[in-house]
């Protein structure tokens, strides 16, 4: 005897399949849910870290290794993942600065994007290629390749337009990942000089009595080293200009400073005013042979397109500006007033 119609004993087993596939279904989806969750939840970080990915790496070596430092939970899931999205081949090598917020999804794309840590160092108007070259290489991640090495056996092996590489590179902040070398930045601030020497140069307006681009960029140096204040440096530089023009001497001191080398002591007394160097400009006619310092880009501005006038003079008032004078007896009592303290009116 049938216990129950036969149509009934079809159609069960299909809706056994049927609910096991719902379940199945369901289960899988809890589970895909589940991951994606887990993917998109941060990273076991302590804080920022900074987490090196050598060259050569695989997948496996770099998700064993964030699970050994506690950072990710499930290296398993984080292989899977990078499987599926296609870029568990793509991971670059390099320095990365994780931060507590990152997501194991989020840490493979900047794996995958290389978005490694960027350190910055700032070459400072004013500063000699001395300064320079000594914060280059002592700036952290930087890699020294050319320690020993004087300044023109610098300048050889990096092919600067120049002999002597004073003045030659631009201030400026760069950015650079760990293991950049001294030689890249020096050449990449030789190359950023180069490009706004050229483009200031060709915008020069007037005749003027300088010869070359690097007989501008060394006017700079001097007018970078004359003021602190940049709305000065159009008037330093005309002055300067115009005693060229009229083939006066620029006694300018801090070209006496640089000459004086370590002998400099913070005063420049009558000795060093007499003594003859290239860079004495109270004794040498014109400008000196090789800039003084790293020249900004206004100052180099100034040098071609400085200020018209009269000014052959110029004295510090002592708050960092200047008292301009055109004749030598305005100068005079500029001096005795800012410099000697004298009431003159």
């Amino acid at each position: 005897m049938l216990k129950m119609p036969f149509i009934n004993r079809i159609k069960r087993p299909w809706l056994l399949l049927a609910v096991s596939a719902v379940l199945l279904t369901v289960v899988i989806v809890i589970a895909g849910l589940r991951a994606w969750a887990l993917l998109n939840s941060p990273l076991a970080l302590p804080g920022s870290v900074i987490f090196d990915v050598p060259a050569g790496s695989s997948l496996g070596t770099v998700s064993d290794e964030l699970a050994a430092q506690g950072w990710l939970e499930t290296p398993l899931l984080f292989k899977l993942w990078s499987r599926y999205s296609g870029h568990a081949g793509r991971l670059q090598a390099g320095e990365y600065e994780l931060e507590p917020a990152l997501t194991p999804v989020q840490l493979l794309e900047k794996l995958v994007a290389g978005d490694v840590k960027q350190y910055q160092l700032t070459l400072v108007e004013g500063w000699t290629f001395t300064q320079a070259l000594e914060t280059i290489q002592s700036s952290p991640g930087i890699a020294v390749t050319l320690g020993g090495l004087s300044a023109e056996e610098i300048a050889e092996r990096l092919a600067f337009h120049y002999a002597n590489p004073e003045g030659q590179l631009f201030p400026d902040t760069y950015f650079y990942t760990r293991g950049t070398t001294d030689a890249e930045i020096l050449s990449r601030a030789h190359r950023r000089l180069l490009a706004i020497l050229e483009e200031v140069w060709a915008q020069r307006l007037g005749v003027l009595p300088l010869d070359s681009p690097y007989q501008a960029l060394i006017l700079a140096s001097i007018v970078e080293k004359e003021t602190a204040v940049a709305a000065e440096r159009p008037q330093i530089a005309g002055v300067f200009i115009r005693r060229l023009e009229q083939n006066m001497r620029l006694q300018s001191d801090p070209t006496v400073i640089y000459g004086m080398g370590e002998r400099y002591n913070g005063n420049i007394d009558r000795a060093a005013l007499n003594e003859v160097t290239p860079y004495n400009t109270y004794r040498i006619n014109g400008l000196p042979p090789t800039p003084i310092a790293l020249s900004g880009r206004e100052a180099i501005i100034a040098s071609v397109n400085p200020d018209a006038g009269a000014a052959l003079y110029f004295v510090a008032r002592g708050d960092g500006s200047h008292q301009f004078s055109a004749t030598l007896d305005e100068h005079n009592a500029a001096v005795r007033r800012y410099q000697l303290g004298e009431n003159v009116q």
